[in-house]
């Protein structure tokens, strides 16, 4: 961590700041390892605030791309954080590449990450060789039992727990999250999310537990009934007794009073979130294509039989290499892929094999693995058809964003016509 970072400047974790501090979220991480049974992420409305809620999903180069913009919007942004729509720990490949992107273009940034710790303790030395500041741990419930009515599962790697067994997981994994965060020098604010009937009883034991962890400071946040959920007719608590509460927590811990319960795209000042005007800057931002990297001379692509590009990502055994010569083009070499299994480091021994490559062409990519290859320079391109026609595409410096595949068809002038005719 920079020691020259101003950690005050953090406007949640600083009620003297947030009048004048301000911080945006990048939305890069869609999927969740947890279905807590209050959450509704399948919609979006601009007038509405809550965590969950983003009105587009970025890729780590398309959120600096946002950012940049955001900045010289919005000067006094002092704080960049991830927080979903999903949990930034489910999508930790697109998470860690963020944060790498960020703090290479801003170093002067705070950066922090909200997420439910279901995933994290693996990743906790990742933080801070990454100079994330903050951390804010959803904990809800410290006994599994009271868990296990707010929990429907919790997914950990291929396993998914149940019922009381998901909260004890959970639980642990926290535990070992806000220990391991303390340890490392990185600030924790825990949020407990009071539902009427549930774990109203239990927010004091939250405080007890968590202050015993080490945790910096407690946000008791009233449920946001949403549509859609098992709770949506659960009533909000009534401000007078989320005070209560408050004041009770306070005996084991400080109390964040002027939370706004941001969404996953917010920005601005917390008292002045600026999302809805900022919408069409983040929904440019999605249909951003990633940078190709033009100083490397090949192209890398997935093939069965060496004419069509037809091959996912993980299935290919070995790529072609190809490189421009005159009006046409030579296959350099085949190379082999690094074998199935060993998660991420699979993708990032790839892209280090491929590190000539300016993009590899493929029928089809899983979201972790484009963010490895795109971080290392190699930009999967999705599309179908003939292998000439994405080389000719490719070299001549065509929008990338053209290979985009359309469920049930091709794309249109890079194997077919768009309506089938001309598809070998």
């Amino acid at each position: 961590m920079n020691p020259a970072l101003d950690l005050n400047r953090h406007p949640c974790f600083h009620a003297e700041s947030h009048g004048h501090c301000g911080r945006v979220h990048l939305p890069v991480a869609p999927r969740c390892n947890l279905r807590c049974v209050y959450c509704n992420r399948q919609y979006d409305c601009v007038n509405e605030s809550r965590p969950g809620v983003t009105s587009a999903v970025l890729s780590p180069h398309q959120a600096v791309g946002y950012l940049e913009r955001v900045v010289a919007a919005e000067p006094r942004i002092s704080v960049v954080g991830i927080a979903g729509p999903g949990d930034p720990f489910a999508n930790p490949d697109e998470t860690l590449a963020t944060l790498r992107l960020v703090r290479e273009r801003y170093p002067e940034m705070l950066l922090c990450v909200a997420t439910n710790a279901l995933g994290l303790p693996p990743l906790l030395d990742e933080l801070p060789a990454l100079g994330v500041t903050h951390v804010t741990v959803t904990v809800n419930a410290v006994a599994p039992a009271v868990g296990a009515s707010l929990y429907a599962w919790a997914r950990d790697g291929k396993v998914v727990y149940r019922g009381p067994d998901a909260a004890a997981v959970l639980l642990e994994r926290q535990r070992l999250a806000v220990t391991g965060l303390k340890a490392r020098g990185i600030l924790v604010k825990v949020n407990c999310i009071v539902v009427p009937g549930v774990n109203d009883h239990h927010v004091v034991d939250v405080a007890r537990t968590v202050a015993g962890w080490g945790a910096d400071a407690l946000n008791v946040m009233g449920l946001v009934p949403t549509a859609g959920t098992p709770l949506a007719d659960v009533s909000e608590p009534v401000p007078e007794f989320l005070r209560e509460l408050r004041a009770e927590a306070e005996r084991f811990l400080p109390q964040m009073r002027h939370c706004r319960r941001c969404r996953a795209d917010a920005v601005g000042l917390l008292e002045e979130d600026r999302s809805g005007e900022f919408a069409p800057f983040l929904q440019e931002a999605a249909g951003a294509p990633p940078p190709l990297r033009i100083d490397r001379p090949h192209v890398a692509v997935a093939t069965r039989e060496g004419m069509l590009v037809n091959q996912h990502l993980g299935e290919a055994r070995s790529f072609q290499v190809w490189a421009r010569e005159g009006a046409g083009f030579l296959l350099v070499e085949e190379r082999p892929a690094p074998p199935p299994g060993g998660g991420p480091d699979r993708w990032r021994r790839l892209a280090e094999g491929l590190g000539d490559c300016r993009a590899v062409l493929v029928s089809g990519v899983g979201e972790g693995p484009r963010a490895i290859l795109t971080e290392a320079g190699v930009v999967p391109l999705e599309m179908d058809g003939f292998i000439e026609l994405g080389l000719s595409a490719v070299f001549s410096d065509v929008d990338p964003a053209r290979f985009r595949r359309r469920r049930g068809g091709c794309s249109r002038g890079l194997g077919c016509g768009g309506d089938g005719s001309g598809c070998g």
